[in-house]
């Protein structure tokens, strides 16, 4: 080729790579009609009330209880949980699919050929010929990313790493509220437990006075039948109450991913609800419920299928690939001369005939789109849901729990009342039955209360998303498993690779759109 022809060559190939364009849509953040005029719903009463001042969620929230049984139980299940270890590994998934997609940077198809044949004959009464052919060579092909087939591969895969950090920090979350909710759920059944063996107590001996009138003939049968009565319901409560303690410890046991049963470490401190203030009323709201990790896979998982809308447009183009090719030939016969070949230039491939399939595949591809829109608008307006049932919860059972800590008072003080009444012959035993009976309700009443105010600040906290920071410190894997999957496979360092900041977004450049 003459040095014209070259020049010409060269000022085309920069022209058709000047050209390049992305096809697809670029992803845009999407909106939310309402969240914008939503100012938080019930928030307004806990702010109302006093109950906290303003800012973010306290990356470790539970802390508040001042439990340290609690904390390092938490501690645990984000770490040793299943569920979690599975998402850590979704995460190495990820980063190989990663890879993947960016390995379409470079040449595609790669072959290289080396072979040997050595041939012979033999004649009769004649010397044996033999000869050596050696034939070693090479191909490629690099597509180039004209249409951005491969930026948008890559860009879809960037996403899903993101999504899947994402779904890790909404475990890391998910985690914390339920060993935090099944925790106090054990101590709220202790105490329940120790009310309920506390009353029982009081009815024996209430029973026990009225058998002993009786057989003096001071009183009826009619009383101590009452008094059996309740007595006998009241203690038939404590086997149900010790059934549900047992399944809720091993609810928790299990999530620690240890076997079922009591935990060791919750002898002490038993019969003591945890109790916590709101420390922090976040005052914009879509900017939490943005900020929600369950939210922001949400929306990663959009982005990412949103990129692969501009996958499936670019094969609607021609692909434009260049080759190349390089052999060597050599023989042992005398005087045959070794032959190097080569070859190099473009090739155009266009799916012209296929369009339906090609079309419709685009089609596809943006109804799963539009699928995980509404999708995100559900999870946004979940979210929202749970901020107000959580906020309203915490605020009108701690008015609840002042009402009931009166009532329990004044039921202990009839009580009393009752019982000196009685044994002056100035009231009849059904007004201490009575008393009695008022008195295991309130109480019994106010300890599940004080557990409910405990669970919709937990709820609160869980649906602010706060707990999900201090797990992108730590390694995604434990070491155990790490070293099993290094022995299996060359990893080169994805394995202990850390997780991005927890401020990193998912990096959206606009990009060219072509035009059909």
């Amino acid at each position: 080729m003459n040095r014209v022809g070259t020049r010409l060559l060269v000022l085309a190939s920069a022209a058709i790579l000047g050209a390049c364009t992305t096809v697809g849509p670029d992803f845009e953040q999407p909106q939310v009609p309402w969240l914008a005029e939503w100012d938080g719903g019930s928030l307004e009463l806990l702010a109302d009330d006093g109950a906290g001042g303003s800012g973010r969620p306290s990356q470790t929230w539970w802390r508040s209880f001042n439990d340290s049984v609690l904390n390092d139980l938490i501690a645990e299940a984000q770490r040793a949980n299943r569920n979690v270890r599975t998402a850590g590994l979704r995460i190495m998934e990820a980063r190989a699919q990663l890879g993947i997609a960016g390995s379409t940077q470079y040449p595609q198809v790669q072959q290289a050929t080396a072979g040997v044949l050595r041939t012979g004959q033999q004649r009769a009464g004649g010397p044996d010929a033999s000869t050596t052919a050696l034939d070693v060579g090479s191909r490629i092909s690099w597509e180039l990313d004209f249409w951005g087939k491969f930026k948008r591969s890559i860009e879809a895969a960037d996403a899903g790493y993101l999504a899947s950090i994402a779904q890790y920090d909404d475990l890391q979350v998910l985690m914390a509220a339920q060993v935090a909710s099944l925790y106090c759920a054990i101590r709220t059944l202790e105490e329940r437990l120790r009310i309920t063996r506390d009353n029982t107590g009081l009815l024996r001996r209430s029973l026990e006075i009225a058998e002993r009138l009786f057989k003096s003939g001071s009183e009826s049968e009619l009383d101590v039948q009452q008094a059996r009565a309740l007595y006998l319901s009241t203690l038939a409560s404590v086997p149900a109450l010790q059934s549900s303690l047992r399944q809720t410890q091993n609810a928790l046991s299990t999530l620690l991913a240890r076997a079922p049963g009591p935990l060791p470490e919750m002898v002490a401190g038993m019969n003591v609800i945890p109790h916590a203030g709101l420390d922090v009323i976040v005052d914009m709201p879509a900017e939490l419920l943005r900020r929600r990790p369950d939210v922001r896979a949400a929306e990663l998982q959009m982005a990412a299928q949103s990129a692969l809308i501009g996958v499936s447009a670019a094969d609607l183009y021609p692909a434009i690939s260049l080759l190349g090719s390089v052999g060597l030939s050599a023989t042992s016969v005398s005087r045959a001369p070794n032959v190097l070949s080569w070859a190099i230039g473009p090739s155009l491939v266009w799916n012209v005939f296929d369009r339906g399939r090609l079309t419709n595949t685009v089609l596809l591809q943006d109804a799963r789109l539009q699928q995980l829109h509404e999708q995100y608008q559900e999870s946004v307006l979940r979210a929202a849901r749970e901020v107000d049932d959580s906020a309203v919860g915490f605020a009108r059972t701690g008015e609840q729990i002042l009402l009931l800590a009166d009532s329990v008072q004044a039921s202990q003080r009839s009580l009393r009342i009752a019982t000196i009444q009685y044994r002056e012959g100035l009231a009849d035993f059904q007004r201490v039955i009575d008393s009695q009976r008022v008195l295991f309700s309130q109480q019994d009443l106010l300890v599940a209360s004080r557990g409910s105010l405990a669970q919709n600040l937990i709820a609160l906290y869980k649906a602010m998303g706060g707990g999900w920071e201090t797990g992108r410190s730590r390694p995604v894997l434990d070491d155990a498993t790490r070293e099993t999957m290094s022995r299996r496979s060359d990893w080169k360092g994805l394995l202990s690779a850390p997780l991005p900041p927890a401020d990193t977004e998912l990096r959206r450049k606009p990009a060219k759109r072509a035009t059909r």
